[in-house]
């Protein structure tokens, strides 16, 4: 036995959890420049050559890291999801304000969710992340497609709201939404667009 073998824990079976828990930690306090192989074993108190038995380098570490995103950004998006009595629109307006909050809170791991950078080996499972993810909005938004619509322009149009607007929200950083407060500025007002889709549905046979 080695003496890393010695020293380090064994974090009881489930090393591969807790080096993606290291990455988001580390992602968190330094954005995805802090986030290494070595640093992420530190981080995890385990030795600087384990990553390598879990992950195919740093690409198949954020890949992992990203999957735990998607489905944290998933919990967000259902948390946010209000009452069973609500309305609708208002159940749409809730997603919207998951979307924004997971943003808020993690806007490193919201930055690697949605980055271009390569993440080998797991391009099928960050497909199949995005579409778990996805598919909190496109229900949320399935009231209001009007029979013989393609359901993708209304999820594009909401999508394209709340994605974009979260860009902007973050750039300038107005700081968290209180789903308490009755007003919440700036995106009650760009939300209120959404009020056009009860129109468009009011058409429905």
């Amino acid at each position: 036995m080695t003496d890393d073998q010695n020293t380090k824990p064994h974090h009881h079976g489930d090393l591969r959890s807790a080096l993606i828990q290291a990455g988001i930690a580390l992602l968190s306090e330094g954005g995805k420049d802090s986030l290494t192989l070595r640093k992420c074993a530190a981080r995890a108190g385990v030795s600087h050559a384990a990553p390598a038995h879990h992950f195919d380098g740093i690409s198949g570490l954020r890949g992992a890291i990203a999957q735990e995103g998607f489905r944290l950004f998933r919990l967000s998006m259902l948390n946010a999801s209000g009452t069973e009595n609500q309305s609708e629109l208002d159940h749409l307006k809730a997603i919207c304000s998951g979307y924004l909050n997971f943003a808020i809170d993690n806007p490193a791991l919201f930055d690697l969710i949605f980055s271009s950078a390569p993440m080998e080996g797991l391009e099928s499972n960050l497909k199949s992340g995005t579409a778990f993810s996805y598919d909190v909005l496109r229900k949320a938004c399935a009231p209001f497609v009007q029979p013989g619509q393609d359901p993708m322009i209304i999820e594009t149009q909401v999508w394209s709201l709340i994605h974009g607007y979260t860009h902007l929200y973050m750039a300038s950083r107005f700081g968290r939404i209180d789903l308490s407060h009755q007003a919440r500025g700036p995106f009650d007002q760009v939300v209120s667009l959404l009020d056009a889709l009860v129109v468009s549905n009011a058409t429905k046979a």
